[in-house]
């Protein structure tokens, strides 16, 4: 992405406040106008409709079974929403490296802290995208047990902190690393050891399981929602599996905001000065 004066004049760019704005205009349009944001959001609805249908189409599902569809689909569409985040994060300062519009987008007179916080609120216009579509799923799923409007709140305040979190981790692991390709391997690698520990079913139910399931950001968030959405509990009984996600956003997004002015640079670990 790289930002030029015919489409920003630097005049105007400097006379606004939000320059990070500017930055996730430009972003957007690349991500969407540019057409990897739709594709990856065709694929994700794909995958819903295939499981809404098989879930659906079951005439077997009693009243307790239909809870856990709808927590099963919800659970997918976060992990997978997540993903899609980590993944255009993670390539938002590499990818730019070695398509070299990196130095073009440093000349333009907008502060490295909004280049980081601008390129961040773009992957995130990612996950609300994947969170849009999958509200009509949950719907269908939930309106039985009257449990779809619930399941929209978990999607939208849970997800978006676990998506925050990790999406602000895959730009710190891209600003850092040396190519696009270790940039999305080791985002990969990160998002598939947090997911992994979530499909042993009995982890919380140990001491050190729920130790384990409590330190992990995914783990502890889909813990929650089954929680609240299988068990009935109340929204605050296990507001304290939510620590995890909500450390994680708070100490990704400070350390951004206070690394942004030497994290984008030319090369990694190489000032462009």
């Amino acid at each position: 992405m790289a930002l030029t004066t015919s489409k920003a004049p630097v005049s105007e760019i400097r006379s606004r406040s939000g320059n990070w704005r500017v930055v996730a205009g430009q972003e957007c349009r690349d991500l969407w106008v540019g057409g990897r944001g739709p594709l990856l959001l065709f694929a994700f609805s794909v995958l819903l409709s295939a499981m809404t249908y098989l879930a659906a189409t079951n005439r077997a599902m009693n009243f307790l079974e239909q809870r856990e569809a709808v927590n099963l689909t919800l659970q997918v569409a976060l992990s997978v929403g997540v993903l899609l985040t980590l993944l255009v994060s993670a390539d938002a300062i590499s990818g730019e490296r070695e398509r070299g519009t990196l130095e073009a987008l440093l000349l333009t007179p907008v502060g490295r802290r909004d280049i980081v916080a601008g390129k961040l609120a773009a992957a995130m216009t990612l996950w609300l995208a994947c969170l849009a579509v999958a509200v009509p799923y949950l719907w269908v799923l939930g309106r039985g047990v009257a449990v779809a409007r619930t399941a929209a709140v978990l999607a939208l305040g849970v997800g978006t902190l676990v998506a925050l979190g990790l999406g602000g981790l895959g730009l710190l692991i891209s600003a850092g690393a040396n190519s696009n390709k270790t940039s999305l391997a080791i985002s990969l690698l990160v998002l598939l050891s947090l997911f992994a520990p979530t499909q042993i079913p009995a982890l919380p139910k140990t001491g050190i399981g729920e130790l384990l399931t409590r330190a992990n950001p995914i783990g502890s968030a889909l813990h929650y929602i089954s929680q609240v959405l299988v068990q009935h509990r109340s929204w605050t009984q296990d507001l304290s599996y939510l620590t995890s996600p909500a450390m994680l956003a708070a100490a990704v997004c400070a350390v951004l905001i206070v690394t942004g002015p030497n994290i984008i640079k030319l090369n990694a670990g190489v000032s462009s000065t």
